[in-house]
């Protein structure tokens, strides 16, 4: 069956690539065809724009006063599974919280029923927040993992879906075998993509340098250069981390040579945090082409540190935002972008001129500079013509916010980074389809 034409009508905003300035149309016309841009015009332009494209009366989205139309939300980083410990466990530090909370929560997902009722609910949930792209973790259970791809192809999200890793340092009844983890990685590859859902791909994911040896490391960057596949893992988030990585690999001069030697860097890389890298260590991520996940949730909450998203982006490191789920209590990218705005203003107070993080940014880094960091760019991120249409349909008359004035776009913009929750989310598309919220 055809997907039908869409045409919507009021003010578009998206980006470019400056992450310092907006791309914003007021009065334009977005029309959407085959599920992807076809063309963004001014408004004037409407009736040849419909004649054009034969978009009927019922398809053409006419905003009202408060209402435009954004890129959908990219969360870079977050952990399916733990999804029932959100709000749990920010007491403790990184190591103290993996150890009490979630690995002995992501161990009961060898069982089937309890992982179709949690990921249900946190794709919905994400849909729901206008998560249109979600790079997740799930556990090192391959069949529950195959139960998350399904979902999100069932309630149409995009996502990254990764088998987690973990054959050292972990607890008894959570850990696998070096070779039961390659067996499993390689079969997870094969049966996500059987699946037939090219929005739904799966994700190489070591857990991190501490919980995978270098051998079982370096056969998963074999496996990711041979069959061409994502990476993610987690880089640089805790000091104590940080000390133990060096125990474990002494012949290694930094964190992300660990990952490197094990050609575990790539284009198609996403590091989680990355709160304390080191020049160098940006130099080579800079050069490869590998990117960070910026959790600023999760970096306060388990009280890990603050992150310089400006340092990185001077550095030429690629920059998304994560909720880091649930080492961050939010399941939400608008919340990881004021979370964003807060620490680098704080970074700011003890750096003498230095300009903090702005609202524009940060939308750049939710959408445009996500899809960037999951070198998904070319498929998502902005309404460039031919990009597939992963949208919002936001109302700023919703929710938390009252419109008593007349506001400039830029204005409205900007209360939607400070005020917006999922109550503001009147529609979301993936691919041109409207999501069922």
């Amino acid at each position: 069956m055809a997907m039908a034409t869409r045409a919507f009508v009021g003010l578009i905003v998206h980006s470019l690539g400056n992450p310092d300035q907006l791309d914003v149309h007021e009065n334009a016309v977005l029309v959407v065809k085959d599920g992807k841009i076809a063309c963004l015009e001014p408004e004037e332009r409407l009736p040849e724009l419909i004649e054009q494209y034969q978009i009927s009366e019922a398809n053409i989205v006419k905003m009202t006063k408060g209402q435009f139309v954004m890129p959908g939300l990219v969360d870079t980083h977050l952990h399916a599974p733990q999804y029932p410990n959100v709000g749990l466990g920010y007491d403790k530090t990184l190591l103290e919280w993996l150890d009490t909370y979630t690995f002995p929560l992501e161990a009961s997902y060898s069982d089937a029923a309890f992982a179709e009722k949690v990921y249900q609910a946190v794709v919905r949930r994400t849909l729901n927040a206008g998560t249109t792209t979600a790079c997740y973790f799930a556990t090192i259970h391959k069949d529950s993992t195959l139960v998350l791809a399904r979902q999100c192809a069932a309630q149409g999200q995009r996502a990254l879906i990764g088998k987690v890793n973990m054959n050292a340092n972990s607890p008894d009844n959570y850990i696998e075998t070096t070779e039961a983890s390659l067996r499993d990685t390689e079969g997870f590859i094969q049966e996500i993509r059987a699946l037939g859902v090219a929005r739904v791909q799966p994700v190489i994911t070591p857990r991190f340098a501490i919980s995978c040896d270098a051998n079982l490391m370096l056969k998963l960057g074999e496996i990711a250069q041979k069959l061409d596949v994502h990476v993610q893992t987690h880089i640089s988030e805790n000091k104590g981390e940080i000390e133990f990585v060096k125990e474990l690999f002494p012949d290694c001069k930094n964190y992300a040579e660990v990952y490197n030697k094990a050609k575990l860097l790539t284009k198609k890389t996403v590091l989680a945090h990355g709160v304390y890298l080191l020049d160098e260590e940006l130099q080579l991520l800079s050069k490869i082409g590998t990117s960070v996940s910026h959790c600023p949730n999760s970096n306060t909450s388990l009280q890990s540190g603050m992150c310089d998203v400006k340092r990185l982006l001077q550095n030429n490191v690629k920059v998304g935002l994560g909720t880091d789920m649930s080492g961050g209590y939010g399941h939400s990218i608008m919340d990881a972008m004021r979370q964003a705005l807060s620490v680098s203003t704080c970074i700011s107070f003890n750096k003498e001129n230095y300009k903090p993080l702005d609202f524009q940014q940060v939308i750049h880094l939710a959408t445009l500079g996500g899809a960037e960091a999951l070198a998904l760019d070319e498929i998502t991120g902005n309404f460039a013509v031919g990009k597939e249409f992963d949208a919002l349909l936001v109302d700023m008359n919703a929710g938390p916010s009252d419109l008593i004035k007349d506001y400039s776009a830029l204005e409205l913009l900007q209360k939607f980074v400070y005020l917006a929750d999922d109550r503001n989310i009147k529609q979301v598309y993936v691919a041109g389809t409207l999501a069922q919220l």
